[in-house]
């Protein structure tokens, strides 16, 4: 696409479109942030905001970079000033040459100092400065992002400079690095991106349980050791979200916790679901290797580390929830009678993640072949979850909400008990009695929790 047919820059005749837009342009992807950098960035914001009918925001005013908000919360602009004597030296302090082309829209030319377009179309990651590591030690993980959402490979040097710097990767603020972490997981080549990470050794500086997922060997049920199990469980849910249903991506593209769509988070679960692997780890004595309860342990394992990253509550309690009921979906439709009264409470009981649920469910099994595990068990495993997938898609907007038959306050005049862990105990296992259709009345709610 020219970038002069795009319907806002159409009507932009000064500056100087930068970064992340005209690479996104030239590889044929949809822009809806447009960076523009120029000389007088504040006046040229203020005059973009009448011509737009914009709201005009103010991101830094000591750097003067300002964003125009369009009428319809999509679209938007931001307006830099230019940080150097000219456009060229200003392009050449950014951190990739795939993000060091401007397009100037006074003149509809571009302006290439560093090779960008040639590194575009050859798919290579270089950067035009090894300083830039050690001016910010995030671009080092920002490189992996890169190859993330790009699927472009770093040059022999970028190789040797990560190398090098990876170690820095320590010193910024861990809100900047949770960050980069979502951006590369909601890449579209996230799995390869990973490996491509250990080998340069930066990934278990981040995620130091790697360690012992590499102490895991494969075993009867896995054809991989426990990191090159985990690594292949995301890949596996990459090849699952390319081909979903319309219905199913747009449940699993939502954003639900902060600006990150579900499936960033979803990866990351698939990363981890095996965490608990290593700290349940026994082997039987005809040699079977054996993880009881590590779906339970891994949930809880996962709460401090993604602390440590500066994780959401929100984003902790999902990511945990997702590890502690990987294995589930694949024992509903294990049940010896399943019928629709089994679908239905895993539907209640899974809710909104269902989709979520099932996916993790699938990437699990595509990624464990064990000699154990035959071509028969993996047809059948995925028959019955796509049959599940297919019930929910079918039913989710047919269910209504179970009522809330007793509150807190009625529950602890009941018992006589005051605020305390037993009561969200018996507020959660009264919740897990409606759903499996053992109480459907305010009457049965109280005999309930009268012989709790």
């Amino acid at each position: 696409m020219n970038i002069k047919d795009d319907y806002i820059l159409s009507k932009i005749n000064d500056g100087y479109l930068v970064g992340g837009a005209v690479r996104d342009f030239l590889l044929g992807k949809t822009v809806n942030d447009r960076d523009i950098a120029i000389r007088g960035a504040e006046k040229f914001a203020k005059e973009l905001e009448k011509q737009f009918d914009a709201v005009f925001v103010t991101l830094d005013s000591e750097n003067k970079i300002y964003r125009l908000v369009l009428k319809n919360s999509k679209d938007y602009i931001d307006v830099s000033e230019i940080r150097a004597e000219t456009i060229e030296e200003d392009l050449k302090m950014r951190d990739f040459t795939i993000n060091t082309i401007a397009y100037d829209l006074k003149n509809s030319r571009f302006i290439d100092v560093t090779g960008g377009i040639d590194d575009i179309k050859n798919k290579i990651l270089r950067t035009p400065r090894e300083e830039n590591f050690t001016d910010d030690p995030l671009r080092v993980l920002r490189a992996f992002r890169f190859m993330a959402a790009t699927g472009f490979e770093p040059s022999e040097e970028l190789n040797v400079q990560l190398k090098k710097y990876y170690p820095l990767i320590e010193k910024p603020a861990k809100e900047r690095i949770h960050d980069e972490i979502m951006k590369l997981f909601g890449g579209k080549w996230a799995s390869n991106t990973l490996l491509k990470m250990d080998e340069i050794g930066i990934l278990e500086l981040i995620f130091p349980c790697v360690k012992d997922f590499k102490k895991v060997p494969k075993n009867s049920h896995h054809h991989l050791d426990l990191f090159n199990h985990s690594v292949e469980t995301v890949k596996q849910l990459e090849i699952l979200y390319e081909n979903l249903s319309n219905d199913a991506k747009s449940i699993i593209d939502t954003i639900s916790f902060g600006e990150y769509p579900r499936i960033n988070n979803l990866k990351i679960a698939a990363f981890l679901h095996d965490i608990g692997k290593f700290s349940t780890w026994t082997i039987d004595k005809d040699g079977r290797h054996r993880f009881i309860k590590h779906d339970n342990v891994g949930a809880k394992m996962v709460v401090p580390l993604l602390k440590n990253l500066k994780f959401s509550n929100k984003q902790i309690e999902y990511i945990s929830f997702m590890i502690q009921k990987h294995i589930y979906p694949s024992s509903v439709i294990s049940a010896p009678n399943l019928d629709n009264k089994i679908l239905m409470r895993f539907i209640r009981k899974m809710d909104k993640y269902s989709v979520d649920n099932i996916l993790i469910a699938k990437a699990d099994r595509l990624s464990a072949r064990g000699e154990e595990i035959t071509d028969s068990v993996i047809k059948e495993n995925l028959k019955g979850l796509d049959m599940l997938m297919e019930f929910y898609l079918e039913n989710n907007e047919k269910l209504t909400p179970l009522p809330k038959l007793l509150d807190g306050n009625e529950i602890m005049q009941i018992k006589n008990i005051s605020q305390s862990p037993l009561l969200g105990k018996i507020i959660q296992d009264l919740h897990e009695a409606q759903i499996n259709g053992n109480i459907c009345s305010k009457e049965e709610a109280v005999e309930f929790v009268k012989n709790y």
